[in-house]
């Protein structure tokens, strides 16, 4: 050991003097007593030096951060800028005992004008001091009258626990004569929970040290640097708002040729970020830890087991706990996880390439085999995708009985780009039954039957045979997926009997698939029913269709079943549209399009559908705006061939506007266009007849309108109407009462809706008018009015021709028709052009906020702009629009502000 003396006389000979020499003999480092240089882009944070501040009323102030986070600097900056004297000393590792770390700091108290005692005797042995020199020291701070502020720099470089308890000695004894900053990248060894729990320690830790995008923008511009706000945010996301990568990204850019682009796409692993990094962090560690890291840098998140399932080691849970307590760009997300810092992550991948080339896909091999046996299924996707091992990847997502989730709109997105990198090489009975779902999720009925011919053949005992055992495992999820696959294919192929098949053999195999993967994936039941439902209804089996639809609508699933809930729904409005309910297949279609809002986008066969009707519905209504917006925003989604269904609820809304707009031609093309599929559809033949009757009629050609009606089944409510309406053009007027006395609409009112009851009331009132019973026309043209009324149903009196201006020019009806049928007289004996209705009216009267809210939505304010000018939180105003659009059942901002402006309300 080497001893030195350090103390020495004073000029008077009178006691020791300040030493010159540390206990090892060597001059005093100055540099240790100075706080270092600021750059002349650095960035003052006034968050951080108020918060800093407290420092001044509590005694111990721990400033906690990775390396590079800016705490030195914020810390140096703070005092320069105190206008008092502060006491730095940077600690250092070599020769660090007690007696060093103590001699150096009463130095730095000498050298920033603290008295310390003449004949306090200085360390002279570098590991040891004196107790007296703890005690001596705390009385002599104690008695000041402003405290002494103490900033250890660096104090993650003393570890002996002894410097520790002398330090806090000093601290506690000291009372308020000493302020005592600690700056560090891990945990004191000092009893900071007495300091917390007494309210004596301020701290920042390294999430306040972050920089936001604001500060980050300005410290951009100090460079000479403009990036756009969302490119500030995505940099500030990818650094974790790290200040040391922040100011690297800043420099590098400076010297790039086009700095915005490099700050957007700069590679982590080939940049002064990565030398940074690799130094600080990744250098200073030991082999093993190194090869941990390295290891775990191909993972988004990871715990001990799964790290050492990688490094085929034990070690790792004793060393991720060090790396996070040490700051060491090791994030704790609670419950023995972590994750990498995002920069640090990248570079490890990037030098885990150099180091050991082609080991990644092992890594990637072995979590995913390790996160199935866990139960996290996107996990395991990613990592067995990563490491390019589809057999495995496929057969994960069959056997956990998932393969719903390739259409349920949660994560079809992720799913189908996961596996659109399938190689074609990798064959097994689940990787047909993905790319089968895959296919027909895109409505590639040949390509998805193909598949789905192949999965059957390998499912089959002959083909698991061929397959060999390990492929015979887990059939009950592979074989019910299957049959969930099929019942699509039959929808989408408009065959019944197949779905009907397909869901019979779904209902034998749910017995053998374990009770906790049904209970797991609900959406499953709900998507079949959906499929079966759809099929049904393309067939006119409408009360079996309605059993299944209902019960797929009502299935508590929670947000994995939602979209085939809401197709459900849609498909249920269809069906109130056809049986001339309008309301009730607006309130279904409303639910069914905001339904599938919240669940987000999606490949859904029946996407679109619940649009379709609310379409068709405002042509009822006479809103051929509103019809026209609503399938020009279908238009993109059905341009596709989708199920039969949806092609013809489209042909629905659209000829039905074409008819409405006088576009004869275009509607009989619209309403004729070929749908594909197994079986006709008995309600969209009737449809296709009823436009191609309707254009004939409006041409005189009476018999041709018969003939059309001719060929639809007599079953058709809507085809005997405008039959019975054909026939007394034609001059029948006993043959057209007889036609509705045979269908019996009054007897069966749970079967017809007013859109099919009003039109049947008009021809009798028609037929009455003709044969000079006025009273009698007056009579069924005022109950038309009293039914349209409740629904808004308009189209029927435009639609009903001339003599309808007659009765509606006539004071009593005309009271039934003002509002909402008409404005005002009509002229001439002919009806006026109706006005435009709002398409629904308000269910519940705005609050004041609401309409607050609303009038700025009118001026194209953004939900930010209103918040501030409403001086509520962005979620506040976000909850009022939600509540806004209830109201007045919309769906979107520039709605809400047309229907309010059509109420009146603006």
């Amino acid at each position: 050991m080497v001893v030195s003396t350090v103390a020495a006389l004073d000029e008077n000979g009178t006691g020791p003097a300040p030493a010159h020499v540390d206990p090892l003999g060597d001059p005093f480092l100055r540099t240790r007593f100075a706080p270092p240089t600021r750059p002349a882009t650095f960035l003052r944070r006034d968050r951080l030096t108020e918060h800093l501040d407290e420092a001044l009323l509590t005694p111990l102030t721990m400033v906690n951060g990775a390396a590079g986070a800016g705490k030195t600097l914020l810390v140096a900056d703070w005092a320069a800028g105190l206008g008092q004297p502060v006491t730095w000393l940077t600690t250092d590792t070599t020769g660090q005992g007690p007696g060093m770390f103590w001699a150096y700091l009463l130095q730095a108290l000498d050298a920033s004008g603290v008295p310390v005692p003449r004949d306090l005797r200085r360390p002279a042995d570098a590991n040891w001091v004196d107790h007296e020199l703890p005690a001596r020291l705390a009385a002599e701070l104690s008695g000041r009258d402003r405290p002494a502020i103490l900033v250890l720099d660096e104090y993650d470089r003393v570890t002996a626990p002894e410097i520790a308890e002398q330090l806090e000695f000093v601290l506690h004894h000291a009372g308020p004569g000493l302020r005592l900053i600690l700056v560090t990248r891990t945990e004191s060894l000092l009893p900071l929970h007495r300091y917390r729990a007494a309210g004596g320690l301020t701290e920042i830790r390294d999430a306040e040290l972050a920089f936001t995008p604001e500060e980050a923008s300005a410290l951009l511009a100090a460079h000479g640097l403009r990036l756009p706000a969302a490119g500030v945010r995505a940099l500030v996301d990818r650094t974790r708002g790290w200040a040391a990568g922040l100011r690297l990204c800043a420099l590098a850019a400076r010297e790039a040729p086009d700095p915005e682009t490099y700050l957007k796409e700069f590679e982590a692993g080939q940049s002064t970020v990565a030398d940074y990094l690799l130094a600080e962090v990744l250098k200073r560690r030991t082999a093993d830890t190194q090869d941990l890291l390295l290891r775990v840098s191909v993972l988004e998140r990871f715990c001990p087991d799964l790290a050492n399932a990688l490094t085929e080691r034990t070690d790792a849970e004793p060393i991720l706990a060090g790396l996070h307590r040490e700051n060491a760009f090791v994030e704790s997300l609670g419950h023995s996880w972590y994750r990498l810092h995002p920069l640090f992550g990248e570079i490890l991948r990037a030098h885990l390439g150099i180091r050991s080339p082609g080991l990644e896909p092992e890594l990637h091999r072995r979590a995913a085999r390790w996160l199935r046996r866990s139960g996290s299924l996107p996990e395991t996707l990613a990592h067995g995708a990563a490491a390019g091992d589809w057999e495995f990847t496929a057969g994960a997502l069959v056997d956990d009985l998932a393969i719903g989730q390739l259409f349920t709109g949660l994560r079809s997105d992720d799913l189908t780009e996961l596996f659109s990198r399938m190689e074609p090489e990798a064959a097994s009975p689940a990787t047909d039954l993905v790319r089968a779902a895959r296919d027909l999720s895109h409505h590639d009925l040949d390509r998805g039957l193909a598949h789905l011919r192949h999965a059957r053949q390998g499912l089959a005992p002959e083909g698991l045979a061929q397959e060999g055992p390990s492929h015979g495992s887990a059939l009950g999820p592979a074989r019910l997926s299957c049959a969930l696959l099929e019942a699509l294919a039959a929808r989408l192929a408009g065959s019944p009997e197949d779905a009907e098949t397909a869901a019979a053999a779904a209902e034998e195999l749910w017995q053998t698939v374990p009770a906790h993967l049904l209970e797991r994936h609900p959406e499953l039941s709900a998507l079949l029913l959906t499929h079966l439902g759809s099929a049904l209804l393309w067939a006119g089996r409408l009360e079996d269709a309605r059993a299944a639809l209902s019960t797929a609508a009502g299935s508590r699933g929670g947000a994995s079943a939602g979209l085939p809930q809401q197709e459900s729904l849609a498909h249920l409005a269809l069906m109130d549209y056809l049986d001339g309910w309008l309301g009730r297949a607006e309130s279904k279609a409303l639910a069914a399009t905001n339904g599938t809002e919240r669940v987000g986008p999606h490949r859904s066969s029946g996407s679109g559908l619940g649009q379709l009707v609310l379409a068709a519905v405002a042509v009822d209504r006479d809103e051929l705006d509103r019809a026209q917006a609503l399938l020009d925003e279908t238009a993109e989604a059905v341009r596709t061939p989708r199920d039969p269904v949806t092609a013809a609820g489209r042909s629905i809304a659209a000829a039905g506007l074409l008819l409405a707009r006088g576009r004869a031609g275009a509607a009989l093309a619209a309403a004729s266009a070929a749908v594909p599929a197994a079986v006709v559809s008995p309600w969209a033949e009737g449809h296709a007849a009823l436009v191609a009757a309707a254009v004939h009629l409006a041409a005189g050609r009476t018999e041709s309108a018969t003939e059309a009606l001719r060929r639809v089944p007599d079953d058709q409510t809507a085809c005997a109407v405008q039959a019975a309406r054909v026939r007394l053009a034609a001059g029948h007027r006993g043959e057209a009462i007889g036609m509705l006395d045979r269908l019996d609409l009054e007897g069966r009112p749970g079967r017809a809706g007013p859109a099919l009851t009003v039109r049947a009331t008009l021809v009798r009132a028609q037929a009455a008018e003709e044969a000079g019973d006025l009273v009698t026309a007056r009579g069924l043209v005022a109950q038309a009015l009293a039914e349209a009324r409740r629904e808004r149903l308009r189209r029927p009196f435009l639609d009903a021709g001339p003599w309808i201006g007659r009765p509606l020019a006539e004071a009593p009806l005309q009271a039934l028709a003002a509002g909402w049928l008409q404005d005002g007289p009509t002229r001439g004996g002919e009806p006026s052009r109706l006005p435009s209705l709002p398409p629904a009216l308000v269910v519940e009267e705005l609050s004041g906020r609401e309409l607050d809210v609303l009038r700025r939505l009118a001026e194209m304010m953004s939900t930010e702009e209103i918040a501030a000018d409403l001086y509520v939180s962005v979620n506040t105003v976000k909850t009022h629009l939600k509540s806004v659009y209830r109201k007045l059942a919309v769906n979107r901002r520039n709605e809400a502000v047309r229907r309010a402006r059509e109420l009146r309300l603006l």
